[in-house]
């Protein structure tokens, strides 16, 4: 009886940490940073701490996939922790009017930005390197959590740099087949 009663105890006690580590939380507020609408200064930003390099999120009011992405990937604690650690994560809204500084220290709107990045479709997932170069890109919603967490990886890992038997640079999706059959 009192090895049930001090598992009980124990399960209590651990109960709200459990439930706090699996509770999704709002992307806005724990996986984008406020944007001060200067990419240069984003850039400084992300230098200062210690980041890889600045993570886009190309997005639309309308866009399904990006809302889908926003409610399952975007939200959890662990992908919020992995890419707070690592990126300098933004949002650009493709239709924005808001006014901004691009990574060259032009003047445009979000929505010319996104144009002079040839966003087409949404969600664009878009990885730049500490000088403000496109280094990834990815077109469409993630199949989840994990894939997201692999682009994350790739890009930390600049395996985007690395070469295959052919000498030809290892794309994502070769990473994300490799990285499959690992597990």
């Amino acid at each position: 009886m009192a090895r049930k009663l001090l598992a009980f105890a124990i399960l209590l006690w651990a109960l709200p940490a459990l439930l706090q580590a699996a509770t999704p939380r709002d992307p806005y507020q724990f996986f984008f940073e406020q944007s001060l609408g200067d990419l240069t200064e984003e850039l400084e930003i992300a230098r200062e701490e210690g980041k890889q390099g600045v993570f886009l999120f190309f997005e639309m009011d309308e866009c399904p996939f990006c809302h889908r992405m926003k409610q399952t990937v975007l939200n959890q604690p662990e992908v919020q922790a992995y890419f707070k650690q690592h990126f300098h994560s933004l949002t650009i809204d493709i239709e924005g009017d808001i006014d901004i500084v691009d990574f060259d220290g032009s003047d445009t709107t979000q929505k010319e930005f996104a144009r002079k990045n040839r966003v087409r479709a949404t969600p664009m997932l878009a990885f730049y390197d500490l000088e403000g170069n496109r280094i990834f890109k990815y077109v469409g919603a993630p199949s989840g959590m994990q894939e997201f967490i692999w682009m994350g990886e790739y890009i930390i890992n600049q395996v985007y740099l690395q070469k295959d038997d052919s000498g030809r640079n290892i794309k994502f999706a070769r990473y994300k087949r490799m990285k499959k059959k690992a597990l």
